[in-house]
């Protein structure tokens, strides 16, 4: 894909570090990234340009707002993330102008002016760092909460040494000195100088890291404590420091390297980070928002900070916690995933997988059952995919070509139950055209028993030797079954053995893993798509049901039918994109992007 990311800023920030360390790994994966800021001081491959999106003066909005629209055009953005409060209201008309989705991440508590709550700019899809942020987003902004989820900051996972005790400690307090973290500062560095800490802890130095510079009213303070400025390797300074003062970021990252943690940001003080406290600092991102009106206690800070200067290193319970939350591959997993979702529900267009049947010579041979096409039809079919420029694919290329953002038609045919007239009557035109397909076929069965009591003809399954020959060819083919069960009517033992026993029959017949299943009638439910999983299927068709996008739920892949009524200009109706949303009601589930 190709991604944007618009920050608004004049010095290094928690956002651009979170949007420089995602902008990596989704470079590594494949993608191309783009960077809009006013500055930009973190080194990245992604390319960047310049642009003044922190001057908020109407003339240069508008100018902001075309510069973004132009660069979208010029370089076929497919989804933009925005990261602040200017970066998202420029972004959200230069989308609107382009018809492309927009992401926005809330790092910070948002401003609830009139116009704000008038005009949310918060995009398609709000990605909130914490908890709180939600809520505000949801209480006061009314954001629909389908539309909302939180995912904390990413960061690699360092390696961890043995902790150390030192008798000279260090106090690492890592902040900006700029905007509402200055003051903050101020007031807690005043406190602390005029407390009986410093006496008490003659042999622990405080230093204070961050800012672009340092501004004159701290010069008071430089005889007591050292400022260091900022610095390019954060990590280095914490893993020389005994405890970590911050929040955001920071408090992360401090965890990360099992620092003991003071945590208190723009918001509210926590103090000394624990088990107890764990829930509370990371859904207030470690002090930098919460819905009631800022709350520090100062007293705290000192108080916990004698305590934290016992410690080596911060609780397992803490540690573990923090991993499992911000560990960036998973978050960079989901982001792709929600590229793709936010993608689909925007443009209501999803690669179409259509499913046929049978394949009869003409009606009359065709059976009570209005699962075919005939010949002439399914030729009809194909020459008008092949006409209006679809291109066949599989799964894993459809896959692929929903993550990398390829631009073209594409289609992907199936069939199920696997007639003879599959490779007598279909193989041939497929051929013909050049069209790939899969085929899902009944391993245990020469005919279709399962239809005899509806009085439907005997009709022969494919032989050994045709699907061999299909193999060969390129067809794809994958398990119904072993005698086209409703799995939903069966034991689990029962199912299992449906499932195991027909990949096995027909790895053995094709020479080839059998990695997809189609549900028989289409029916599943969470106990049988559990058993398909753990039976070694990794992609599980449905029919007309499941989320809307193909990758949300690989166990239950949703289809769209082809019948006897389904004329050139249905075909087209239904794989032009719309379809499936058309046919689900607004409150259906399948239309929210899955948690």
């Amino acid at each position: 894909m190709n991604i944007l990311m618009l920050l608004s800023q004049l010095e290094v920030t928690g956002a651009e570090v979170y949007s420089v360390s995602k902008a990596e790994k989704l470079i590594n994966r494949g993608h191309n990234v783009f960077i809009i800021s006013d500055t930009l001081t973190k080194k990245t491959r992604a390319n960047y340009l310049s642009l003044p999106l922190s001057n908020r003066n109407i003339t240069n909005r508008i100018k902001n707002t075309l510069a973004v629209y132009r660069f979208i055009k010029k370089n076929n953005i497919h989804i933009v993330n925005a990261h602040s409060r200017a970066s998202a209201w420029v972004s959200n008309l230069a989308c609107k102008f382009a018809n492309v989705p927009l992401i926005v991440f809330i790092h910070g508590r948002q401003s609830t002016f009139l116009s704000r709550r008038l005009v949310h700019g918060f995009g398609d899809y709000t990605i909130a760092v914490c908890e709180k942020l939600s809520e505000q987003l949801l209480d006061v902004f009314k954001v629909d909460p389908g539309k909302v989820e939180v995912m904390r900051n990413g960061f690699d996972i360092p390696e961890i040494g043995k902790a150390i005790y030192r008798s000279h400690k260090t106090v690492a307090f890592i902040t900006r000195l700029s905007g509402p973290k200055k003051e903050l500062a101020y007031k807690l560095l005043e406190h602390v100088s005029n407390s009986d800490f410093l006496s008490e802890f003659k042999n622990v130095k405080f230093k204070i890291i961050g800012g672009q510079s340092i501004p004159p009213e701290f010069d008071k303070f430089k005889n007591i404590f050292e400022f260091t400025g900022y610095t390019d390797n954060l990590p280095r300074e914490i893993e020389n420091a005994d405890v970590i003062i911050g929040s955001g970021r920071v408090a992360i990252d401090a965890v990360l390297h099992k620092k003991p943690l003071v945590a208190m940001g723009e918001a509210c003080t926590i103090g000394l980070v624990t088990k107890k406290n764990l829930r509370f600092a990371l859904e207030t991102n470690f002090g930098d928002m919460n819905v009631t009106e800022k709350d520090f206690d100062f007293n705290k800070i000192t108080d916990d900070l004698k305590k934290a200067l016992d410690l080596t290193e911060c609780e397992d319970e803490v540690y573990l916690r923090v991993v499992n939350d911000c560990d960036i591959e998973k978050i960079v997993d989901r982001l792709e995933y929600l590229f793709q979702s936010v993608s689909v529900r925007f443009y209501r267009n999803e690669i179409p997988i259509i499913y046929y049947h049978r394949i009869a010579k003409n009606i009359s041979d065709a059976g009570k059952h209005g699962i075919f096409v005939t010949e002439q039809q399914f030729e009809n079919h194909l020459r008008f995919l092949k006409k209006a420029g679809y291109k066949s694919i599989s799964f894993d290329e459809a896959l692929n070509v929903k993550k990398s953002g390829t631009s073209g038609k594409f289609v992907m045919i199936t069939f199920d139950d696997g007639y003879e007239d599959n490779y007598t009557l279909a193989f041939p035109l497929l051929k013909k055209y050049g069209c790939k397909a899969l085929i899902f076929l009944v391993a245990g069965l020469e005919s279709n028993t399962w239809d005899e009591q509806a009085d439907e003809p005997v009709l022969k399954m494919m032989s050994e030797n045709q699907i061999k020959e299909m193999a060969e060819y390129g067809i794809e083919f994958g398990s119904h079954t072993l005698t086209h069960a409703d799995l939903t009517k069966l034991t689990h033992k029962e199912a299992k053995r449906e499932l195991t026993e027909s990949k096995k029959i027909l790895e053995a017949k094709t020479g080839k893993e059998i990695t997809s299943f189609a549900y028989p009638y289409g029916n599943c439910n969470e106990t049988v798509k559990k058993t398909a999983g753990e039976a070694g299927y990794k992609f599980v068709f449905a029919t007309d049901n499941g989320p809307m996008g193909l990758h949300e739920d690989l166990l239950q892949i949703r289809r769209i039918g082809i019948f006897p009524n389904t004329t050139v200009r249905g075909l087209a109706r239904k794989i032009r994109g719309g379809y499936a949303f058309k046919r689900e009601k607004k409150e259906s589930q399948n239309l929210q992007i899955p948690r």
